[in-house]
């Protein structure tokens, strides 16, 4: 959608306090939209979203064909328009577009639609145009882009790189010109992008709430004074915007001549190197936005200063290895980097360039009085000085799953635990290892690659790579009559329900004629993602330290696995007397470890009340989404301790998930010379399978030939 035209202003961009990284990444794009968008990653409520909108006020206008909906510039209009082509019309001038790409969009509305009936028939591109071409020479901002589908991140991206979208349909094919600045924005704790995709924004910025009362007090105030009198807050504003745009039109002349010296160029591919940035679309984007840094500031040639920011704002992001590392950069390691590969290094002797007036060092807070190298003040090349933190730049929070992992230390072994013979009742000592029965949280081992575990059946959910389903996407499996809008065409099909009707409708030549009833669309089958529910054991009975390191581990490698595979998931542990839901169902894993690195152990074993809980969780999730299946994994040893008859409850507990039909998975972590089988007890009541921690690993040889299908028909 595009946004609404009211007469009500945009809240100025000049008026957002703070948030000094974002504002210089938006305006280096404006500078220079070849430095390939921006991700903004923040929690909520932090003025993302108006930060963004606010920025198409300072976007100059635009010269457009008048007519055309591709938006082609008159003195060069795209060969390939499918409005074209463009004579020596008219044109018309508009204010640059800020296009909003919906989360639940579907791929006809983001990349156009072909009418595929008047294709067929009448051999006519009858194409409607999608938000990509709307965005042509614009702005498109995708709001919650990590909860788009797959599908159309990818579409939205090779779009943005290519800068032109293609539709394509039964041989049938559409190209239009699509060049727009893209802007996304996400809050990590409803899950992340893949690292391919982070890849695919030129710039990050991480954003958070100011802790500083005085600036928190501004927000609040300027807020309550533009709701009040919308008009009159833009035009106490007007200055400083007109100031910026004004900037922006100079930088963007300058631009060309700015000269990125060999000198620059070395630090950016040293510094890309020595923090192992996969692939060279890192160097690419920090030499543009280098550039467009030092002709933000007004200088003619790349400084020191410049890369280094570059290297702040197009690197972050392209370090994560797994879902559990959060964006960041060893801004020390960076200095020293670009000290040693600096132009006084320079073997060929070239002249060592001016820094300018503002080194990277000045100021109060480093790189200019705004705290920021090349941001700030009207010399310094940034933004506004309102707020950062102590360097201007955006430091990563250090999440407690990704602090230096404590190795696992010896401890006594609980009495009575492993091994025992006869029905099992924890010893009475065992409900206290620590003050309140409880003892510390253990550190995770490493994760593993673990084996796939599917949902029987066929599922409808959405996309994903975990069990089998109907999807928009996959190989075709059959034909069927749409249901509303025609979805993707099975022109065999169609061609094969429209030939018996040909002499009856008058064919004269060669023409297929068509009606709606003859459409057909394609059945595809692929693969959707699930609602994966741990129910992890926390009780004494997991208490001993390398075991619960070893069950954490397995836990985060499930994780990371449901990750990939495109899964929300969700977490329950029980102990003691009770069962937690620790980890509400999200789309966030990397919530789901940092509660698993927090869990605490101690106490008796309701396994009851564990599994209970995850029977009332998925029925409030089959109302919420009763498309998306659910799969049960159970962490334990089988033990069930605690309240009357444990062991009868437990069962029964199980025999309620069986009989909702819910797909579940035991793994078995019992350990010690002789074994009680009490999990795979567990995983007959729940008509499921049970597998051991060993067989969890993908390279198992157990594992290649035992899947939970087939488990649940042997059983």
């Amino acid at each position: 959608m595009t946004t609404p035209h009211d007469t009500t202003p945009q809240y100025p961009f000049t008026a957002v306090v703070g948030m000094d990284d974002l504002r210089l990444a938006l305006l280096l794009n404006a500078v220079s939209p070849a430095v390939g968008g921006v991700l903004v990653r923040g929690e909520k409520g932090t003025a993302k979203s108006t930060a963004v909108r606010a920025l198409s006020a300072l976007m100059p206008a635009v010269d457009v064909v008048a007519g055309c909906r591709f938006a082609c510039a008159p003195a060069a209009p795209d060969p390939g328009c499918p409005d074209g082509p463009h004579g020596t019309g008219g044109a018309e001038e508009r204010p640059t577009r800020m296009v909003e790409l919906p989360v639940g969009a579907s791929e006809d509305r983001l990349v156009g639609a072909l009418d595929i009936e008047r294709a067929l028939s009448e051999g006519v591109k009858a194409f409607e145009p999608g938000l990509l071409a709307d965005a042509h020479r614009g702005i498109l901002y995708v709001d919650e882009v990590n909860l788009l589908h797959d599908h159309l991140v990818d579409l939205l991206l090779d779009a943005a790189a290519m800068g032109a979208s293609y539709v394509e349909r039964e041989g049938v094919s559409v190209r239009h010109a699509a060049r727009f600045l893209l802007v996304g924005t996400m809050n990590p704790e409803e899950g992340e992008l893949r690292p391919q995709l982070l890849d695919r924004f030129g710039l990050t910025v991480e954003v958070a709430a100011s802790r500083e009362p005085g600036l928190r007090v501004e927000v609040v105030r300027r807020r309550l004074a533009y709701d009040a009198d919308p008009a009159g807050f833009a035009a106490r504003w007007a200055d400083e915007e007109d100031a910026l745009r004004r900037r922006i039109a100079a930088a963007r002349a300058l631009l060309p001549d700015v000269a990125l010296g060999d000198a620059a160029l070395r630090q950016i591919a040293a510094t890309c190197a020595a923090f192992e940035v996969d692939g060279m679309r890192a160097d690419i984007v920090m030499a543009r936005t280098a550039t467009a840094l030092a002709a933000w500031a007004g200088r003619t040639e790349v400084a020191e200063e410049d890369v280094r920011q570059a290297a702040l704002l197009a690197l972050p992001h392209r370090r994560r290895r797994n879902p559990f590392d959060a964006p960041g950069l060893d801004e020390d390691k960076l200095d020293r980097t670009l000290e040693e590969f600096g132009a006084d290094q320079d073997p060929e002797g070239d002249d060592d360039p001016d820094p300018g007036p503002e080194g990277p060092d000045d100021g109060p807070g480093g790189g200019g009085p705004d705290g920021g190298p090349g941001g700030g003040g009207p010399d310094g090349g940034g933004c506004p000085p309102q707020e950062g933190g102590p360097d201007g730049s955006a430091a990563a929070p250090e999440l407690p799953h990704q602090q230096e992992r404590e190795a696992p230390k010896e401890e006594p072994a609980a009495p009575g635990k492993d091994g025992e013979a006869g029905q099992p009742q924890e010893p009475a000592g065992q409900d206290a290892p620590g003050a309140g029965g409880e003892a510390a949280a253990v550190g995770a081992t490493e994760p593993f690659r673990t084996r796939r575990l599917d949902v029987p059946g066929l599922g409808e959910g959405a996309d994903g790579r975990r069990s089998r389903a109907r999807t928009a996407h996959g190989r075709t499996t059959g034909a069927r009559r749409p249901h509303g809008a025609l979805g993707k065409l099975h022109l065999a099909a169609t061609v094969q329900a429209a030939a018996p009707h040909q002499r009856v409708r008058g064919r004269s030549g060669p023409g297929l004629v068509v009606r709606r009833d003859d459409l057909r669309e394609a059945v595809r089958e692929g693969r959707e993602g699930n609602l994966v529910l741990f129910v992890v054991d926390a009780s004494g009975s997991m208490a001993a330290r390398k075991r619960m390191s070893a069950v954490k581990g397995a836990v985060l490698s499930l994780l990371l696995d449901a990750y990939q595979r495109r899964d929300k998931i969700g977490m329950i542990t029980f102990r003691g007397t009770g069962a937690e839901l620790a980890l509400p169902p999200t789309s966030s894993v990397e919530a789901g470890a940092a509660r698993l690195e927090q869990l605490p152990t101690g106490g008796r074993t309701p396994l009851s009340e564990g599994l209970l809980r995850a029977h009332e969780v998925l029925r409030v999730e089959r109302m919420r989404d009763a498309s998306r299946r659910p799969l049960v994994v159970v962490v334990t040893d089988g033990r069930a301790t605690g309240g009357p008859e444990p062991v009868v409850r437990a069962a029964r507990a199980a025999r309620l998930l069986a009989g909702a039909g819910t797909a579940s998975v035991v793994v078995d972590c019992e350990a010690g010379p002789v074994r009680l089988g009490l999990a795979g007890e567990l995983a007959r009541e729940l008509q499921g399978t049970a597998i051991t921690l060993d067989e969890l690993r993908a390279d198992s040889v157990s594992a290649l030939v035992r899947t939970v299908q087939g488990n649940r028909k042997a059983a």
